[in-house]
């Protein structure tokens, strides 16, 4: 992909696709592969919500989302701590990019796009229905999973599998 601006960055196609990637799942890289092919520049944002007490410190899922990108070259990792439509400003961004798993997701990111239409007429936000085989994963579940050393490997790539090995490995093989 020839990424070579013809002028200034605003004439790129780029998109953020942002989330808590606690850990990132199958189905979060399942949405960024397929964005990555949709836009010259997909930023996944790692949100630094202050508001929630994460396994994975942001500076963790920032590299565990590097090391499962790294064959995509126009896939960039970064963090934000502002509302989203500043961020997108900072970044010249226009497109926000959302995983929908089930009617229950759409209802909420409606609510969310609207919001963000609202404070930026100029941002758009571009749905993508997750592949049905991770329709029933979220991140949750698979912190849930790992806690009680339960199988992994099918939901999250092996990086973040040995990450959350290391997270809940315990001296007497139990967990609090």
């Amino acid at each position: 992909m020839n990424l070579q601006p013809s002028g200034t960055e605003n004439e790129y196609r780029i998109a953020v696709y942002p989330g808590s990637f606690d850990p990132v799942t199958l189905g979060h890289l399942d949405i960024i592969r397929r964005a990555a092919k949709q836009f010259d520049r997909l930023i996944v944002a790692v949100l630094n919500n202050t508001t929630k007490t994460p396994l994975f410190s942001v500076q963790e899922r920032k590299e565990l989302l590097a090391e499962v990108t790294r064959d995509l070259p126009n896939v960039e990792i970064d963090s934000f701590r502002d509302l989203l439509v500043r961020y997108m400003r900072s970044r010249h961004a226009k497109v926000i990019i959302r995983g929908i798993r089930s009617v229950t997701d759409f209802e909420y990111e409606l609510q969310m796009a609207s919001t963000n239409r609202q404070l930026d007429e100029n941002i758009e936000t571009v749905f993508m229905m997750t592949n049905p085989k991770f329709s029933y994963l979220s991140s949750s579940i698979v912190k849930e999973i790992a806690k009680f050393n339960g199988p992994v490997h099918d939901l999250v790539p092996p990086v973040v599998e040995t990450a959350l090995q290391g997270k809940y490995a315990s001296p007497f093989g139990e967990h609090e």
